[in-house]
C-alpha cells in the first residue's frame, strides 16, 4: 500500500550511466553547459533549508566504471550548485574544525571576502559569483555541526540499523557498495536539511550468473528500501519526502546463453514512495514477453514532472536560466505529473 510499481518506463537513451536518471534528459542535444541535475535546480529555485546543509547531496562514491555514478552534475547552473559529494560515508570527522577557532575562521573568511573584492572587478565572467557561494557553502559546512551530526549514524538506535541492515561500504564490481548504511543516511541528511539525496546501491548488470546475482543483491535492496519508506511513514515524512528507485534501462526478456540478460532500452521500470502520491498500485501493463509496453508507457520525463510537483514547483511555468541567460523548462513541454499519482 506504500509503494508505486511503474511496469512501463519508456524513453532510455540506451546510455550506460546515471545521467537520465539524474537530470531526466538524454545527453545528446544539450545547451552549453550541460543539462542540470534534479538537486542542482533545487538547489537554484529553492536554495538552502538550514544554513550549512546544502541543498543537493550526492551519496554515490566514484565508481570503478565511472559513468555509473555520472550524472549529479550542475550543468548551466555552474559550481555553486554542484551536490555536495562527501568522499568516504564516515565524513563526519571532516566536518569538524580541528586546532582553528571560530574566531579565527571569521578572520581567514575577512581576508577571502578582501581578496574576492580585487578579484571581482576584474572579472566578468560569472566564475567569481560561484566560487563566492562554493565559499559560503564551504564555511556554512564549518561552521554548523548539524551536517557533521546527520553524518553520525551511532546517534540511531542500534535496532533501526538493523532493520536497514549494515552492508559493505567497499565496491561491487565495477559498480556501487552494497551499503544499506546509506539509506539511514539519507533519511537523516532530508531530516537536516537537504532537499536532494541521491545514493548507488550495488551492481546489477547482469549478462551472466543471474541465478546466484538475484539471491545476493535482490533481498538487500529490498531491505534497505522497505525499510526506509517504513521509517519515513513512522516519523510523519510520507507526505513530504519522495522516493524514487531506478535504473538507466531495462533488461532482455530472455535470459542469454550466458545465464544472465542483456540491455534492453524498450521498456523499464521504476518504484516510487511518499510524497503524498497516490500510493497502492501498479501502473502500465507490458506483453506478455515483458518485452514492450502494452498501455500507459511512462517516459522518464513524466517521473521528474511528478517530482517536481511533489515539491510544489509548477513544471509548465518554472524555468532555469541557461549559460545564454535563456529560460530553460525543468522537462520537455509534453511531459506532465503523472495524473495517476497527484
Amino acid at each position: 500500500d506504500k509503494f508505486v510499481a511503474i511496469r512501463t518506463v519508456v524513453g532510455s537513451n540506451a546510455g550506460h550511466s546515471g545521467f537520465q536518471c539524474m537530470t531526466g534528459r538524454g545527453p545528446s542535444n544539450q545547451p552549453p553547459g550541460g543539462w542540470p541535475s534534479l538537486g542542482s535546480i533545487l538547489s537554484k529555485l529553492e536554495g538552502h533549508v538550514e544554513e550549512g546543509i546544502p541543498p543537493a547531496m550526492a551519496l554515490t562514491p566514484i565508481t570503478t566504471h565511472k559513468p555509473y555514478s555520472s550524472g549529479n552534475v550542475p550543468g548551466f547552473l555552474g559550481p555553486a550548485h554542484t551536490p555536495f559529494k562527501p568522499t568516504d560515508q564516515r565524513v563526519q570527522d571532516d566536518l569538524i574544525l580541528k586546532g582553528t577557532s571560530l574566531e579565527r575562521l571569521r578572520d581567514r573568511r575577512g581576508l577571502l571576502t578582501s581578496f574576492d573584492r580585487f578579484r571581482h572587478d576584474i572579472d566578468r565572467s560569472g566564475v567569481m559569483e560561484s566560487l563566492d557561494a562554493s565559499h559560503q557553502q564551504a564555511f556554512g559546512i564549518l561552521t554548523s555541526s548539524r551536517l557533521a551530526e546527520a553524518f553520525d549514524l551511532e546517534k540511531e538506535d542500534t535496532a533501526l540499523r538493523d532493520r536497514y541492515g549494515r552492508g559493505s561500504a567497499g565496491h561491487i564490481a565495477d559498480a556501487a557498495p552494497g551499503f544499506n548504511d546509506q539509506f539511514l543516511l539519507a533519511r537523516r541528511l532530508v531530516e537536516a536539511g537537504a532537499r536532494c539525496v541521491t545514493l548507488a546501491f550495488a551492481w546489477w548488470d547482469w549478462h551472466h550468473k543471474i541465478y546466484q546475482n538475484v539471491p545476493a543483491y535482490v533481498p538487500r535492496l529490498d531491505q534497505g528500501i522497505a525499510t526506509l519508506v517504513e521509517d519515513l511513514h513512522n516519523r510523519g515524512m510520507d507526505k513530504d519526502v519522495s522516493v524514487v528507485v531506478w535504473g538507466e534501462f531495462g533488461r532482455t526478456p530472455w535470459i542469454t546463453g550466458w545465464g544472465g540478460r542483456d540491455h534492453w532500452t524498450n521498456l523499464s521500470c521504476a518504484l516510487l514512495a511518499g510524497g503524498g502520491m497516490n500510493t497502492g498500485q501498479v501502473i502500465g501493463t507490458t506483453d506478455k514477453d515483458a518485452a514492450e509496453p502494452k498501455d500507459r508507457p511512462v517516459h522518464f520525463q513524466e517521473v521528474f514532472a511528478t517530482l517536481y510537483h511533489n515539491l510544489g514547483i509548477n513544471v509548465q511555468t518554472a524555468t532555469v536560466p541557461d549559460l545564454t541567460g535563456r529560460p530553460q523548462h525543468l522537462v520537455e513541454s509534453q511531459y506532465k505529473p503523472m495524473p495517476e499519482l497527484i
